[in-house]
């Protein structure tokens, strides 16, 4: 999650450093730095702001010195050592000639720190990174060049990184390294760059590539080199990216959060984009599963974090509702520490955002070594969940910079929707006619979320009363729960005020102790097979005093009589309704987010890409 970029070869390294820095903000970050190399010596800036950071490099490099044509630089979320200067990156070794940046964990660092040290070796920080500098000192001194000493380091570490170096004796080359943490290759006349994330060189590379797991690139001005651990030559491969400029910038609005929310109708569009042939059979891009595959399922494993995992609860209702197969949705990071059941017919679903998520990966990584068939469902081409998994469908919402998922999450229960339709089709589940209903049905989805937009003045009135508020439950049934779920995760990231998700049946088996005057209750109204009981546990409530926000559709009347305030959403499809249910939270969440006064696209602690276990 933290940010790496690099650059050699140019006329003007210091600002290309500052600039692919602020790019990557959106990672999430507590500290910053930078380092310039030039033969002999080795310049170094870094600060410790908190997300401010970037900013104070700025002015702490006023004073750069000039003539450097290489350098590196990183922003930290803080895994091992506190946000403090001393554990910024980039790291020196004794000498002060090696500087390095690193991404990700390196689990053996004690024992590799322990045994530098009783070499002689001193340590000016309390990260795990730092050993990397040290080893890599030890290789030099033994005479290797620097390729020579990342890779000689690298088989001695165990973890997950993603790593640049730079030596001041070997100047105008970068060498980086990968495994598990993303890293991207940039190229240009005279240039190279490198940085975890495209965004960074986006308007100055003019072709990219993608570095795979144990892979080592040496960066020059005139291109580069790439190998393996074992040092023998690959190629990197290249990216197809078909952004600009402008996609990573906010486009006039306040913050990327809202530029990205507006999005959403056009987000779910192009999901849903040429997925169906003329003979009504949906595709998928690079689906590389066989049909007789898919229709021999006889079990699915979703495994996902965060906002995708509420995808994949959705996704559980379609797919079981539709294709007649069970489904198991599962939280990434716990999955391969419960001796996960793999069976014949298993198919494993993994959901990233980014397809850079580290729990996911191994997630699916141990669903593979079982003998799983795996899909991902990633928003990135060529990322490292879609080139591992057996197939991949890909979300299309275009890039997504704030830290709070939003057009991403409606593309995935899209995407994932249009799945369970394509396995109905298949297991001959659910009448053509019905499947074709089904697919317009998701098309128009689009305009009923373009509606809710409309309605961002009313969210905003509702906000505005309720910003003293301190407590906040979340409730729905089937499909409203996870909606639920999503709420109360776009409340807590943003507001940091205490949001809990729950089916509102469990109320009564303990969270109602905790309802009183003052509480305020969010309920998914909208299916109307559920309605009814949503009325009673909201009558529940409302006889302890708290408040109640109701998300109904247009034509609920019945609604107001038990409500204190009411957000009107189109009616749908229920199984296609948490993408329209989930924009009045959204915005819910945002006003209050923005009524007191908190960091929309960069809340604190948090990072979009989690690539740390």
């Amino acid at each position: 999650m933290c940010g790496i970029i690099g650059v050699v070869g140019s006329s003007d390294t210091l600002e290309t450093l500052l600039e692919g820095l602020a790019r990557l903000e959106y990672r999430g970050y507590d500290s910053a730095g930078v380092a310039l190399v030039r033969p002999g010596e080795t310049w170094r800036a870094r600060t410790a702001e908190g997300t401010e950071s970037v900013k104070a490099l700025r002015e702490e490099c006023d004073l750069a010195p000039l003539g450097f044509s290489s350098g590196i630089g990183h922003t930290r979320w803080a895994t091992h050592g506190g946000p403090e200067t001393m554990n910024a990156h980039p790291h020196l070794d004794c000498s002060g000639n090696i500087a390095i940046i690193h991404n990700g964990i390196i689990e053996n660092h004690a024992d590799l720190q322990e045994q530098l040290e009783a070499r002689g070796h001193v340590f000016s920080s309390v990260t795990d990174s730092e050993v990397l500098a040290h080893l890599i000192e030890e290789s030099r001194a033994n005479g290797f060049e620097l390729i020579e000493a990342v890779r000689r380091s690298l088989l001695v570490v165990r973890g997950a990184f993603a790593v640049a170096a730079m030596d001041a004796t070997e100047p105008d080359v970068i060498v980086a390294a990968r495994r598990i943490s993303p890293l991207i290759v940039g190229t240009a006349p005279g240039v190279t760059y490198l940085a975890s994330d495209i965004p960074a060189i986006l308007d100055r590379a003019t072709a990219f590539y993608a570095v795979s797991d144990d892979e080592i690139v040496r960066l020059a001005p005139e291109g580069f080199r790439a190998i393996d651990l074992e040092g023998v030559p690959v190629h990197l491969h290249p990216l197809a990216v078909d952004w600009d400029l402008e996609t990573a910038e906010k486009g006039g609005h306040d913050d990327f959060m809202t530029k990205e929310i507006n999005e959403q109708p056009d987000a779910i569009r192009t999901t849903l984009l040429d997925r169906r042939r003329r003979d009504g059979t949906i595709t998928f891009d690079e689906l590389r599963v066989s049909d007789e595959e898919l229709r021999d399922v006889r079990r699915v494993v979703i495994v996902a974090a965060g906002t995708s995992h509420h995808a994949g609860l959705v996704a559980k209702y379609a797919i079981e509702r539709w294709a007649r197969v069970s489904v198991e949705v599962d939280i990434a990071s716990e999955y391969r520490y419960r001796d996960p059941i793999v069976e014949i017919g298993t198919l494993v679903i993994g959901i990233s955002q980014s397809g850079e998520t580290i729990d996911t990966i191994q997630a699916i990584r141990e669903a593979k070594r079982r003998g799983a068939r795996v899909i991902a469902v990633t928003n990135i081409v060529d990322s490292s969940l879609a080139r591992e998994s057996d197939a991949v469908i890909y979300t299309r919402a275009g890039l997504e910079v704030s830290v709070a998922s939003t057009k991403v999450f409606l593309a995935q229960v899209a995407a994932l929707e249009l799945l369970a339709l394509r396995l109905a089709q298949l297991r001959d589940t659910v009448p053509a006619s019905d499947v074709d209903a089904h697919f317009l049905g998701l098309n128009a989805v689009a305009e009923q979320v373009a509606t809710v937009l409309t309605r961002r003045s009313s969210v905003e009135d509702v906000a505005k009363q309720l910003l003293g508020a301190r407590d906040f439950f979340f409730l729905g049934r089937h499909v409203g729960f996870p909606t639920a779920l999503e709420g109360a995760l776009k409340l807590k990231e943003l507001s940091y005020l205490h949001a809990e998700g729950y089916p509102a049946g469990e109320l009564k088996h303990g969270p109602l102790a905790l309802i009183e005057p003052g509480v305020v209750v969010v309920a998914v109204v909208t299916d109307p097979a559920m309605h009814e009981k949503m009325l009673s546990n909201l009558a529940e409530v409302k006889a302890r005093g708290a408040t109640v926000v109701a998300v109904a559709t247009d034509d609920d009347e019945s609604i107001a009589a038990i409500a204190d305030y009411v957000l009107r959403v189109p009616a749908t499809e229920p199984m296609f309704s948490p993408m329209v249910d989930v924009v009045p939270l959204q915005l819910f969440a945002y006003a209050m987010a923005r009524g007191l006064g908190r960091n929309i696209d960069r809340p604190r602690n948090l990072a979009k890409t989690v690539t740390v276990e």
